[in-house]
């Protein structure tokens, strides 16, 4: 069969042109990361999708998602054949047929023939898998141009994070030097792995990250088996819009890619970028107090929810520097371990329920009258009220402490 994209094109916007003349279909041309390289002109023949495409200048969230549930995108990611894709009506998907651009054991891009008025013979996904070895050159000397880049801001953001400017003047000439638009409000965003971060989970990572619309990303880079981000919000609820992201972030690794061992961490939001390295710093003592205490903080991931535990560090410097014990906990520690009871561990229960005696009772699986007998024995032995908000709060501060020295 005769190639009819065996000459050279100059520009993308030309290569897709000449594949929707040989296939007679509108085309769209994309990178790995489903940004809008490249599309043919179309008269009446098109759908929302494709419209909505080239808009935007990428796909919109809502199809990829559904692409992703109905099997297309890994198919994509797993093959060089062409894929045949079904409409999806709800997201304004009609027929079509992808194929992939791969280099080696790479997938750069996607081309994309919608079927509207001709449905592709055998023949025609034949020329559309030369059309995408055409494609690839074109492709390869943008993914160098855009590796380049991505190397040159990697390095930007680490003396950021490091702290090596001394003005935020000087800072933004740095955002500025590589097209990159300064956040007006930010957030230090990171994903901590089990493991050191394969290339293989970069790469989904940033699929992730470059198919998001919840907040953002700023900048990026990794430090061994963490994934650290700069966060812009977009809304305006940003500690929401953050959470949001990163819960997102979490759900879509696990989903798409079987990824279920990464913690979240998000530092504090701000202003002057001259804070980016506090920022930096607090995301990195969430991660911290999630390893130090996994059960109750699963659920938290900014500095802003942890509340007291972002405090406990200090707390527990102090303590070591006085030489303090606490009385009542010793007293309850020494009766526990004399009669083989538990009252430490009841009494640490009843203050994480918020003294709610029936929340506590249910989660140590007693009877209600059970820990109210236990209760009046701590304050009986412990001489401590429980009544009292102040004398709660610190022992069970020193609760946490004694968790963190184990």
């Amino acid at each position: 069969m005769k190639d009819p994209f065996k000459y050279g094109f100059d520009r993308a916007e030309d290569m897709a042109e000449r594949i929707s003349e040989v296939l007679e279909c509108p085309i769209t041309i994309e990178d790995v990361n489903h940004r809008l390289l490249a599309y043919s002109t179309h008269d009446n023949c098109t759908d929302p999708a494709r419209i909505s495409t080239i808009i935007g200048r990428r796909v919109p969230g809502k199809v990829i998602n559904n692409l992703w549930k109905d099997g297309t995108i890994p198919k994509l990611l797993a093959s060089d054949e062409p894929v045949r894709v079904k409409s999806i009506d709800e997201v304004g998907l009609g027929d079509r047929v992808a194929i992939s651009i791969w280099r080696n054991n790479e997938v750069l891009g996607f081309i994309w023939a919608l079927e509207i008025n001709k449905k592709l013979s055998d023949q025609d996904l034949e020329l559309l898998k030369k059309a995408a070895q055409a494609v690839k050159s074109k492709l390869l000397k943008m993914h160098v141009h855009e590796s380049e880049k991505v190397e040159r801001n990697q390095e930007f953001f680490w003396k950021i994070l490091t702290d090596n400017f001394s003005s935020s003047h000087e800072m933004k000439e740095g955002f500025q030097k590589r097209h990159l638009t300064p956040p007006s409000q930010y957030a230090i965003a990171i994903l901590k792995f089990n493991d050191e971060i394969a290339d293989a989970a970069e790469k989904q990572l940033l699929y992730l990250l470059n198919t998001s619309h919840h907040v953002q990303i700023v900048l990026s880079t990794i430090d061994y088996d963490q994934f650290i981000m700069l966060i812009e919000p977009k809304g305006d609820r940003p500690l929401y819009d953050a959470k949001t992201f990163m819960g997102w972030l979490l759900a879509q690794l696990s989903e798409r890619f079987n990824i279920h061992s990464a913690r979240s961490g998000v530092g504090g939001l701000y202003t002057n970028l001259l804070d980016i390295e506090k920022s930096y710093r607090q995301a990195l003592s969430v991660l911290l107090i999630k390893k130090r205490f996994p059960q109750e903080t699963n659920q938290l991931d900014t500095i802003s929810e942890l509340g007291l535990y972002q405090y406990l560090d200090i707390y527990r410097e102090q303590r070591k520097k006085d030489g303090f014990v606490n009385y009542s906990l010793r007293k309850l520690k020494e009766y526990d371990q004399k009669h083989h009871t538990n009252l430490t561990e009841s009494l640490k229960v009843f203050l994480e329920k918020d003294s709610n005696v029936n929340t506590a009772a249910k989660a140590l699986n007693v009877h209600i009258n059970t820990l109210s007998y236990r209760l009046k024995r701590m304050a009986d032995i412990a001489e401590i009220d429980l009544h009292n908000a102040k004398q709660k709060m610190t022992i069970y501060l020193d609760l946490k402490i004694d968790e963190m020295n184990l």
